[in-house]
């Protein structure tokens, strides 16, 4: 199994390789645009807590919109599930990740968490004296990483060219469904998206999603059962923006995306995967990270929807 799971994650991140020159670099947040986009890396996190990698896997970069699921926990910890679902909604959207138009035109609340308009909402709904300081300190529990911190060149970049995210959370303050001053809310949204972290970071969080909320080496619950449920659900169905759809079809694993390159995977039979490359799409995935979740997933056998009694780890 050892050897299977080795060769599988090589050859996963030859077979990326080969989608990189489709895509670019993200370049509206000028921080993000200095990376280079031939890095590509890989770790899986298995049941047992067996760490598999390859490639570029402990390259720092930034969560960016990763860090959507990580706040939509913090909101739903600390004020629950009817304060933060009567803010936002559950609902996928054919729509860009930054659309305005559906904030004016389909309904007054966010589609979901996992566009702009829906984290900057949820971000608001982080009940703490120090909301930045609540999300860290759950990032470092679930990553089991003390050392992850806000990548300051990253937050100064994106806070200057965030205008259309300013664009955003005024829109939703004169509709009154975000509570609180849009400046503040906004800078701890962009100090949020700004954390860095690497594959290992982020396959570990993964690992805990995919056992239930439990460290499954110490029995320790670290996050309920119910949320865990409706941050996979939400991974699932909006997790990879409007390309959501087909990468279910796909590769049938809940995962998250970031413009940084990033994608967080929660695989079946207990396993966290996490990828990086930070030349994307057209829909602003990691081109090469999209290519290597699919090679694992039909490798591996791990879409959530095929023979689960099949699943090779």
């Amino acid at each position: 199994m050892k050897q299977l799971l080795e060769s599988s994650l090589k050859s996963a991140v030859l077979y990326g390789q080969h989608y990189l020159a489709n895509g670019k670099v993200a370049s509206y947040i000028p921080e993000l645009a200095k990376a280079d986009p031939h890095q590509l890396g890989l770790c899986l996190i298995t049941k047992e807590k067996e760490i598999y990698h390859a490639g570029d896997w402990l390259v720092p970069f930034t969560m960016q919109s990763i860090s959507k699921t990580f706040s939509l926990i913090a909101a739903l910890q600390t004020s629950g599930y009817q304060k933060v679902f009567s803010k936002v909604g559950m609902e996928p959207t054919g729509d860009g990740f930054d659309s305005i138009v559906q904030l004016e035109t389909k309904q007054l609340i966010p589609f979901n968490p996992m566009i702009n308009a829906g984290a900057i909402v949820t971000v608001s709904c982080i009940d703490s004296k120090d909301p930045v300081k609540e999300f860290l300190d759950l990032v470092h529990k679930l990553c089991a990483n003390n050392e992850i911190k806000i990548n300051e060149a990253t937050y100064l970049s994106e806070k200057k060219a965030g205008m259309r995210n300013r664009s955003i959370a005024y829109l939703l303050e004169s509709d009154h469904i975000l509570e609180g001053d849009p400046e503040i809310i906004l800078d701890h949204y962009f100090k949020m998206c700004s954390v860095s972290v690497t594959t290992k970071d982020l396959a570990h969080y993964a690992w805990v999603l995919a056992n239930d909320g439990l460290d499954p080496t110490t029995g320790e619950r670290l996050i309920e059962g119910w949320i865990v449920r409706i941050v996979k659900t939400l991974m699932m169905t909006c997790g990879m923006y409007d390309e959501s759809g087909e990468f279910a079809v796909k590769a049938g694993i809940p995962s998250k995306s970031g413009v940084g390159g990033g994608i967080v995977s929660v695989a079946p039979n207990g396993i966290g995967i996490a990828a990086f490359g930070p030349a994307l799409n057209k829909k602003g995935n990691s081109v090469g990270g999209t290519h290597m979740i699919e090679y694992l997933s039909k490798e591996l056998n791990l879409h959530y929807f095929a023979n689960q009694s099949d699943i090779t780890a």
